[in-house]
């Protein structure tokens, strides 16, 4: 009998240095996936070109190979599948799923009122384009969080698909991007779980499998906050990369034993991969460092 391979993936932006939050998300799905005996794949989110920052992938790229976060396959970059993202569009747009809206952020609520989805707008004139979302619970079962039920129209509305700047949205992307590369579990943030249904909904809308989730609570400082470069949190120290594990999972809950302080980036991976219980986690939402 034939079985899909796990296939997973890690997809950071390339707007600043791995901070600690960054690289234990990247830590846990790469070990999720190893211990599935699955592929761990590497993704760019760089369609938000105003925010990438100058050597960020180079970075990024670097802080992965010290900590022994090892990719397979190539890299993979948003950037260079615009015509991909925008034919989807265009199909979407000739089957009326989707329509202009010109309705600048100030215009609108935390819910958009719909007030452009029956308007005829010139392709000219600058504009956004929206889902058409209807009456429809969305719901499934998160590997960590238990069962999540969103009602699309009550709690998101007609969502964005492409920006009024011309860039495409994320969450519109993340669902083309997880189909070319195959992706059929996703191990990342809490702060994302709020967007799983919409993605779920483009799934369903484009007749594609939804992937497993599990959503492992964020790391957040004393204040509360998530650690985030808006929050100033610092690049990790990868002077030491084995204790910079170490701590990793120690936070991940997974109890590492005392003697992984004197082993290598490689001996501690292999611990960690055969010693791995994400349930561990199971219902945290996040974690002071």
């Amino acid at each position: 009998m034939f079985t899909v391979r796990y296939t997973s993936r890690f997809a950071p932006s390339p707007t600043g240095h791995l901070h600690l939050g960054s690289v234990y998300t990247a830590l846990a799905s790469f070990v999720d996936a190893k211990a599935n005996h699955g592929l761990w794949q590497l993704r760019f989110d760089d369609l938000d070109t105003p925010r990438n920052m100058a050597g960020a992938t180079t970075s990024i790229l670097k802080t992965l190979e010290t900590l022994g976060l090892h990719w397979d396959g190539t890299v993979d970059y948003q950037s260079q599948h615009l015509d991909e993202y925008q034919a989807v569009l265009n199909d979407l747009l000739n089957t009326k799923q989707i329509y202009r809206c010109e309705c600048s952020r100030k215009d609108v609520g935390s819910i958009y009122s719909q007030r452009c989805r029956n308007k005829t707008i010139s392709a000219d004139i600058p504009h956004s384009l929206r889902i058409k979302t209807y009456e429809k619970q969305i719901t499934f079962h998160d590997g960590l969080q238990g069962r999540i039920s969103h009602n699309l129209v009550l709690q998101h509305g007609d969502f964005i698909l492409k920006r009024r700047d011309n860039i495409i949205a994320y969450q519109f992307a993340v669902v083309l991007d997880d189909l070319r590369q195959n992706i059929n579990h996703i191990v990342r943030g809490m702060d994302l779980l709020n967007e799983t249904p919409k993605q779920i909904f483009l799934q369903q809308v484009l007749n594609l499998s939804t992937p497993t989730y599990s959503h492992i609570p964020i790391l957040v400082n004393q204040q509360g906050q998530k650690l985030s470069k808006q929050t100033l949190a610092a690049a990790v120290d990868l002077t030491t990369p084995n204790l910079l594990l170490f701590q990793l999972l120690q936070l991940l809950n997974q109890n590492p034993p005392i003697e992984l302080h004197a082993a290598s980036v490689e001996e501690t991976l292999q611990w960690a991969i055969s010693n791995w219980q994400l349930a561990a986690l199971q219902g945290k939402i996040q974690i002071a460092v």
